[in-house]
């Protein structure tokens, strides 16, 4: 379950945001998640849940999350396509010369907060 470990490193380094830019409060966090990342999002959401409370400044936020495609890329006819529907060889060609474009990362997007006085 790397869902913890990813959401324990994202609250630390909102952690660290939050006192490089004296923010007192977190709203809501945004990420972009890759269609073929392997995090879970039902446990991501749970770990999200259990270890905000432990984070005064994450405590009231919510966590928001948007799935970003896989797209993989054809080095044989230079076409790109989709990874989950097609796998690893290329639907228009045939070959298997290819490599992940986009589709396996975890972004922080967004953040909303609420600077101290």
């Amino acid at each position: 379950m790397h869902e913890m470990g990813i959401v324990m490193h994202l609250a630390k380094t909102l952690d660290e945001l939050a006192e490089e830019q004296n923010i007192v409060k977190i709203g809501s966090v945004t990420l972009q998640v890759g269609e073929v990342s392997g995090i879970m999002t039902d446990l991501f959401i749970d770990a999200w849940d259990y270890f905000k409370v432990k984070h005064p400044v994450l405590t009231e936020s919510e966590l928001k999350l948007e799935t970003l495609p896989a797209v993989t890329y054809c080095e044989n006819c230079e076409k790109t396509y989709e990874t989950v529907k097609y796998g690893k060889t290329c639907p228009h060609c045939g070959s298997g010369e290819t490599y992940l474009l986009t589709g396996n990362e975890c972004i922080i997007k967004e953040i909303e907060a609420e600077e101290g006085e």
